[in-house]
């Protein structure tokens, strides 16, 4: 859900954009809503064609890292296919395609902005989140090193770290009261994010508006970290 409102708000504002997803029919019903923006069909977490494809789709200004997997087990759990996953995913496809986005903008002299999508989930552990939590962790400091090395190439690199977000499925996951309650209480203006939510603090970060702010974690909680 945030990764296809970002990619609509963008378009809507005059961006080129690329989106990037494995799921084709998503993809198809983006350009039905979007027909300038081109796609790209690809597992992120084969290396080689995800090479092949934003390499000849660049160069790029900008670029969002949404895609993410939360494979929810407790600690004692955790099973290695689930770890590999989770960091093939939220860390190591971050990671790879930034370097070819980032290697185009040197390429081509471009200033740029890169926002990674992290979570509340990096700062404050939550009950079976063990690998999610420390993936989004790892994801802040790869963007807090990417900030540093990239930032003499006039490239900016933030997170945005929502708590819940109302998209469908977010919905569907936290619609109970019994099960939301305990996590709304702890947010001291009492409800979760929307999806604009998100996508405005995005927005944000890739404009010239933020152009002083790189290496930072913009917090899209409603406070829940200082409860």
């Amino acid at each position: 859900g945030i990764g296809r409102a970002v990619a609509v708000a963008l378009s809507r504002a005059g961006a080129c954009v690329t989106a990037l997803s494995r799921t084709a029919a998503d993809l198809e019903s983006l350009t039905r809503e979007c027909p300038g923006i081109e796609t790209l069909c690809l597992d992120l977490a084969d290396w080689e064609a995800v090479d092949a494809a934003v390499g000849a789709a660049g160069p790029f200004e900008l670029l969002v890292n949404n895609a993410a997997v939360a494979e929810l087990q407790s600690f004692l759990e955790v099973t290695r296919s689930a770890l590999q996953r989770s960091l093939d995913v939220n860390f190591g496809a971050v990671l790879h395609v930034s370097q070819i986005v980032a290697r185009q903008m040197i390429a081509q002299g471009l200033p740029g902005a890169i926002v990674n999508v992290s979570s509340q989930a990096s700062k404050r552990a939550l009950r079976d989140h063990a690998v999610y939590c420390s993936t989004k962790s790892a994801l802040d400091m790869l963007s807090k090193v990417m900030a540093m090395e990239l930032g003499p190439h006039k490239i900016r690199v933030n997170t945005v770290n929502p708590t819940v977000v109302m998209t469908d499925m977010g919905r569907i996951n936290w619609s109970d009261p019994q099960k939301s309650a305990a996590m709304i209480n702890r947010i001291p203006l009492g409800k979760f994010a929307e999806v604009d939510d998100v996508v405005n603090s995005i927005l944000f970060l890739l404009s010239d508006k933020s152009a002083m702010t790189t290496g930072s974690s913009l917090m899209i909680d409603g406070g829940f970290l200082v409860s």
